[in-house]
């Protein structure tokens, strides 16, 4: 029986009404900030949103070969498609030097020297692949020596 006059909120809410009731200049406006306080908590609780994450997506595989296809037939497809890969490069590249071959007729009938335009490009090209293949070697050698560091180590 202790414990339950421990927990008997008799005393708690008379106690309360005797300090409301009595006298108070602060009671109203206190009263009213704690209505705001507790209003404007409950409101901004009440107006929060909980999205569900999105449902996991369905997968259709599409397939276009037979499931059950061999390896023999596997490399026959690969081969015929790599045959129609290089006939199509081939007719792209012929695309590009005939375009190349117009632009260069231009240049001959406009006046310009077409042949020391095109060595200059490819001096250009020497050197940028040139300069590429330095960066290459000196990062390739970069790695090669941290990893010599990290095995005399034992890291």
């Amino acid at each position: 029986m202790r414990r339950m006059s421990r927990f008997n909120p008799a005393g708690g809410i008379a106690d309360f009404w005797h300090e409301f009731t009595r006298p108070n200049p602060y009671r109203w406006p206190i009263l009213l900030a704690s209505f705001a306080a507790t209003g404007t908590m409950m409101y901004s609780f009440t107006q929060e949103r909980v999205y569900l994450p999105p449902d996991k997506p369905q997968v259709n595989f599409i397939t276009t070969f037979a499931p059950d296809r061999t390896l023999e037939e596997i490399r026959a497809s690969n081969l015929a498609n790599q045959k129609i890969k290089e006939k199509r490069e081939a007719e792209q590249a012929e695309r590009e030097e005939a375009a190349k071959e117009a632009y260069r007729a231009l240049g001959r009938a406009t006046g310009l020297d077409v042949d020391a335009m095109e060595a200059e490009a490819r001096a250009d090209k020497a050197r940028e692949d040139a300069a590429e293949k330095a960066r290459m070697d000196a990062l390739t050698a970069q790695m090669q020596a941290a990893d010599n560091a990290v095995a005399t180590t034992g890291e």
